[in-house]
């Protein structure tokens, strides 16, 4: 059995040194917009699919494309070999790593891969490089000469975009795992199209027929199909369908020719009518023929089954259906070409975008078992052949659909502004490599509270975490009365930040997760004084508190006996870890007053509205009247019916944080040279 395992790309757009582990069934690539996601499948659609080769100079990734014009001034100083000057110059490269069965008699396609000595090694690697070579060197980097004032830069890359696809073209190599200086060059690529098949189901899928000559995508699809019918390497059963559709099409051309192509020469002139002698002895006849994949193409469409004979076209059903029914028939015409296949590949890899497209979120949820599901659906039809070999790659952007994967699946797409001239690059966070920090416990508390609840933080740019629905619910208006004191660029409306209620016993379960996904959050929580009254700890306001029972405050600051004081006496610098920020109760400016809840905590900020005097007893009324609040009820007061209110100081100033970029990478981005290449053997 041969897996892909590992896919490592560089140099190709925000891709420009990312490694990804494959799962063995189904891998699920999450993320924000323009993180990365597309351009993982354009990568391997130029290497592997119909857009073979098709690249040019805006793939190079921004931090490698400066290595042409260093290039260029080497070449022009005439100090450095022809060698050196083709090792300075960028390449894409997409490097796979293969798992194989040791025991197994014959390795097949994998076979030329395998060239290390090692006989307890059991991974294989192939490299597959957009590179220029010697003989390109001069049409790649000799210029016309530069006139006065010219831009050497701009010129260049002038000319590389019509130079790159001249000079530049794909290599293979076989790696070898334990000797990355060890590697075998391919002359051709048959070796790897051998080894690897690619199919893509996009996400610009479109099933509704508007007027004539519109795309048919079934019709498409249904073409697709006969073709691969239709070779000798298809299985028996699809070319007798072939062959029999291909018959009806034969007696349907005899009958044509016979009855509407005799009328149809009525249409014609006799041409001896012209007067010209040469041609009185010349006829034309009309003969019309079928092409049958013209014919499942153009003229062919999907009808829903009606009644009374009146059957509906593909339009009339949901868009839901219609984008499942596409992918379905794509599986299955997927599925045939691989087992057509005169040599079937070592492994076949199957990129979806985007599924949930049109698709209600229970549909989206079970998307990824059903994947499974139509593999063995397939599978048997070919009772006396192995399963279908196929590995998934999906994107998607439906948070139902990426919180119903398990963690072990899920590659974590972001942006990072590097340090170098602030250009963005992707980066990669693999949970099946990375999240050891969250015990296996949490991990199971986090995949059912994301399953069960709308958790886009796989999507958003910033998270909050609140403890109650009294916080959720009051947040909205909240950003919006601190948006009016930050500048346009900085306002929280502006940016996407998705609100998750935890609660104060669970908050802390969260913050692996959080440092993990290097997502910028808020935590807002309560300090929960408590005080110890006859061997028990009961709650009780800020002032007489002797500690906290806040599990997510004595999780934050590694004291479980954390005591009040030493809370309200904590800097922004202890409350700041990298990427997340924790809040609770502080006293308001001018106060001396702190609060237990955020209840009494509006209450402080707007003692006024409460009717409770600015005097030494504020803290134990406010504190007193919150615990009669019905907290849905005045949630729902200050969202909607109170215009102007004080928001509390510590939600205030964690939001204000909130509101600012990210912190920047702790180092610049290294650009990975082929000869420093890496390779993690699983």
């Amino acid at each position: 059995m041969i897996k892909l395992i590992c896919v490592r790309v560089e140099g190709f757009r925000l891709l420009e040194n990312v490694e990804i582990a494959v799962e063995p069934n189904a891998t699920v690539i999450v993320g924000r917009n323009n993180s990365g996601k597309t351009s993982l499948t354009d990568v391997f659609d130029r290497f592997l699919g119909e857009q073979n080769g098709r690249f040019r100079l805006e793939d190079f990734a921004a931090t490698v494309r400066p290595k042409f014009l260093a290039a260029k001034k080497l070449r022009d100083a005439r100090e450095s070999t022809p060698d050196t000057i083709l090792a300075e110059l960028p390449v894409i490269a997409l490097t796979l790593t293969f798992s194989y069965d040791q025991n197994a008699g014959d390795l097949g396609p994998l076979s030329p891969f395998i060239i290390d000595l090692d006989p307890n090694c059991s991974t294989a690697i192939a490299r597959i490089e957009y590179s220029p070579s010697l003989n390109t060197l001069s049409a790649l980097l000799d210029l016309p000469e530069i006139q006065d004032g010219e831009n050497l830069a701009e010129a260049l890359f002038h000319h590389l975009r019509d130079a790159i696809p001249r000079t530049y073209s794909i290599k293979t190599f076989a790696i070898d795992p334990t000797d990355k200086n060890n590697r075998r060059a391919f002359d051709k690529s048959a070796e790897l199209m051998a080894l690897i098949h690619t199919g893509f189901v996009k996400a610009q899928r479109t099933l509704d027929i508007g007027k004539r000559g519109d795309t048919d995508v079934i019709g498409k699809l249904l073409n697709k199909l006969f073709r691969t019918a239709n070779t000798f390497t298809a299985p028996t059963s699809d070319q007798q369908i072939a062959e029999e559709l291909k018959s009806s099409v034969f007696e349907l051309e005899k009958v044509m020719q016979e009855e509407f192509d005799g009328r149809l020469k009525d249409l014609l002139p006799a041409l001896n009518t012209f007067g010209f002698p040469s041609l009185n002895d010349t006829e034309l006849r009309p003969q019309t023929t079928i092409n049958v994949e013209s014919l499942l193409t153009d003229n062919t469409r999907i009808l829903y089954t009606g009644v009374d004979g009146v059957h509906l076209p593909e339009g009339y059903n949901g868009l839901g259906t219609r984008n499942l029914i596409y992918i379905l028939l794509q599986l299955e015409a997927l599925h045939k070409a691989y087992r057509s296949s005169a040599m079937r590949p070592g492994t076949h890899l199957v990129f979806i975008e985007e599924p949930e497209a049109h698709l209600h979120p229970q549909m989206q949820e079970v998307f990824i078992g059903q994947l499974n599901e139509a593999v063995k659906t397939l599978s048997q039809k070919y009772p006396q052949e192995p399963v279908w070999r196929v590995q998934f790659i999906v994107s998607t952007h439906s948070s139902h659909l990426a919180n119903a994967a398990q963690f072990d699946a899920i590659r974590y797409f972001f942006n990072e502004i590097t340090a170098h001239e602030g250009i963005r690059r992707t980066k990669v966070k693999d949970f099946r490599r990375g999240a050891e920090a969250i015990s296996s416990e949490d991990r199971r508390f986090l995949q059912q509270y994301m399953t069960l609840t709308k958790c886009d933080l796989y999507f958003a740019d910033k998270a909050i975490i609140v403890e109650g629905a009294t916080e959720r619910i009051l947040m909205p208006r909240i950003v919006k009365l601190v948006d009016m004191d930050l500048l346009p660029e900085s306002k929280l409306a502006r940016q996407y930040i998705t609100t998750i209620e935890a609660g104060g016993a669970h908050a802390q379960v969260f913050y692996p997760l959080l440092e993990f996904l290097e997502l910028k959050t808020l935590v807002i929580t309560d300090l929960d004084a408590v005080k110890l009254v006859e061997s028990r700890w009961k709650k009780c306001p800020c002032a007489e508190g002797q500690r906290t029972s806040n599990a997510a405050l004595k999780a934050w600051f590694g004291d479980s006996d954390v005591s009040i004081e030493a809370l309200i006496a904590k800097t922004v610098q202890d409350k700041t870890k990298r990427f997340c920020r924790i809040a609770y109760q502080m006293p308001e400016d001018g106060s001396e007053h702190c609060a237990r809840s955020y209840e009494d905590a509006l209450i402080l900020a707007n003692l006024t509205d409460f009717g409770i005097a600015n005097d030494a007893t504020a803290a134990v009324k406010a504190w007193e009247m919150a615990q009669d609040f019905r907290k849905s009820e005045e949630a729902i007061k200050y969202a909607i019916r109170e215009e102007n209110w004080s928001v509390p100081k510590y939600i205030r100033e964690g939001l204000m944080w909130l509101s600012e970029p990210p912190p920047p990478p702790d180092e610049p981005p290294p650009i990975v040279s082929e000869d420093e290449l890496e390779v993690v053997a699983a």
